[in-house]
């Protein structure tokens, strides 16, 4: 009986551990706790908790981007069966996201959730994570795991530090239809402050500025003045107004909406757009001169801009900052300038001597020439050369810092013949005008007078001509008095003669 035993138990034991070795192995056991687990949370009354990516007035929801954050963090992401990998901010970075009809768990104060990726309820934009609770623990960790997902979501984004440029698409819709009328890539952009080229102590106060903004939103509050800061740069273009625009935006940490103006339709698109923007970013609007001076119907209004820069509907975000870029302020109506529509001016000069000595030690990586005096030379005697200009020349001769020096120089010379060129055709211009009203005026006395030129000569002849025909007949009634004198005296003689 005992060997039938041990028969017995050795048959059933050898199945066992094939079939044990075999969920192992494979899939199998993987596919049989999932089963386990849905069944148990189907047991379980749970509620749930849609995050959309965009709310009815198609503005970005702030907590979708928090959530996607946190569950990109979460290691059971990693063990998920399919997940999404997306490109990070930098280079060979990638981040796994959560895919579509994805579920991925989490646990938080001995409570199990999870989170499923989800396509948005009719009429709404984009994709929504649906958030499970069971019933019981609802109450208990909702608020602190919300705060949770707040904390660590923060922390992440302040590691990576990652700002998006946005960039208005040109459909336009408007927040009533549901369009989405920003379209986003990462801010690549490798200007920094201590990159751009300005002075060192405007820097330093345009950044002590920034410093102090961000820290002034209670003062704001009590002076119920929207929290936003405003920055006209003006100066010729290549000056370097919009890399220093992404300059300050990489240094506070925001994001950058880019504005088109000539990408919108009206005054409502402009408002729409304002709308959909968010909070801790930099609105860039260029070239405002060149939009006064050939808006048109066609597109938004002045009397728009001029509220899209502080009317009503700006109040919409706070923690913004707007800047706006020109060529030249002449021209501009002094409303689009007035304080509290522009609170911080910055002129972007041309090239003088120390911005070519810092551009020439970026690009060729030299701190003194004997060239320099003769640059120096140059452009205090010319029109004067845009840095951007100045950087091209050096970066196609870097091989060469002579070379470059003396391609910086000739280009100046040229721009002084250039400009003393059409000087002097504009002085001979003023000068063949004026000599010609002058004669005019000389010869005829009156400035209003409607002859020409000719027509005074034959005045002038005609005159002489009347001259000498008077002074002939004159001469001639001269003689002939004369002879008549003679001959009475003729006569008086012959008859005073002898008796």
């Amino acid at each position: 009986m005992i060997p039938d035993v041990e028969l017995a138990l050795c048959l059933g034991i050898l199945p066992a551990l094939v079939v044990a070795r075999l969920l192992y192995k494979t899939s199998a056991l993987r596919i049989l706790l999932k089963f386990l687990q849905s069944l148990e949370e189907r047991c379980y009354l749970c509620q749930s908790y849609k995050v959309p990516q965009f709310d009815e007035n198609s503005r970005e929801n702030q907590l979708y981007r928090k959530v996607s954050t946190y569950l990109e963090s979460l290691p059971s992401l990693d063990d998920s069966d399919f997940t999404d990998l997306v490109s990070g901010a930098r280079p060979n970075d990638v981040v796994l996201h959560l895919s579509r009809s994805q579920v991925v768990r989490d646990k938080f104060m001995g409570a199990r959730l999870s989170w499923t990726n989800e396509r948005a309820e009719e009429g709404l934009e984009g994709r929504a994570f649906v958030l499970k609770i069971r019933g019981k623990d609802r109450k208990r960790i909702l608020q602190p795991y919300l705060q949770h997902i707040f904390q660590v979501s923060d922390e992440i984004q302040e590691k990576r530090k990652e700002a998006r440029l946005f960039v208005n698409l040109g459909r336009g819709g408007s927040a009533a239809d549901g369009s989405r009328q920003w379209g986003s890539v990462p801010l690549s952009h490798p200007a920094t402050m201590d990159t751009v080229l300005m002075d060192v102590d405007q820097k330093n106060k345009v950044k002590a500025d920034l410093e102090q903004f961000l820290k002034s939103k209670q003062y704001y509050q009590r002076l119920g003045r929207v929290w936003r800061r405003s920055y006209l740069l003006h100066g010729a273009p290549g000056t370097g107004k919009s890399t220093f625009a992404v300059a300050m935006a990489k240094f506070l940490g925001f994001d950058v909406y880019d504005l088109n103006l000539s990408g919108v339709r009206n005054d409502s698109d402009l408002k729409a757009l304002l709308i959909q923007t968010t909070s801790r970013s930099v609105i860039v609007v260029e070239d405002l001169d060149r939009f006064f001076s050939t808006a048109s119907g066609t597109s938004a209004s002045v009397s728009g801009v001029l509220d899209f820069m502080d009317g009503i509907v700006s109040c919409c975000r706070e923690e913004q900052i707007m800047i706006f870029t020109m060529t030249s302020r002449e021209g501009v109506d002094a409303a689009a300038i007035r304080p509290g529509r522009i609170d911080v001016q910055i002129n972007f000069p041309l090239c003088d001597l120390a911005m070519v000595k810092a551009l020439a030690g970026t690009y060729l990586g030299v701190k003194e020439h004997k060239l320099f005096p003769q640059v120096e030379e140059a452009i205090q005697a010319g029109p004067g050369m845009s840095p951007a200009h100045v950087g091209e020349l050096l970066l196609a001769n870097k091989g060469s810092p002579s070379r470059a020096l003396k391609a910086v120089i000739g280009a100046v010379q040229q721009a002084q013949v250039e400009a003393r060129g059409k000087g002097e055709g504009a002085k001979a211009g003023e000068k063949l005008t004026g000599s010609r009203s002058g004669r005019s005026t000389d010869e005829l006395g009156d400035s209003g007078s409607l002859f020409c030129r000719e027509s005074v000569h034959t005045v002038r002849e005609f005159r002489k001509l009347y001259g000498l025909f008077k002074l002939g007949s004159r001469r001639r009634d001269d003689s002939m008095d004369l002879g008549s004198i003679d001959l009475k005296e003729a006569l008086t003689d012959k008859n005073d003669g002898p008796k």
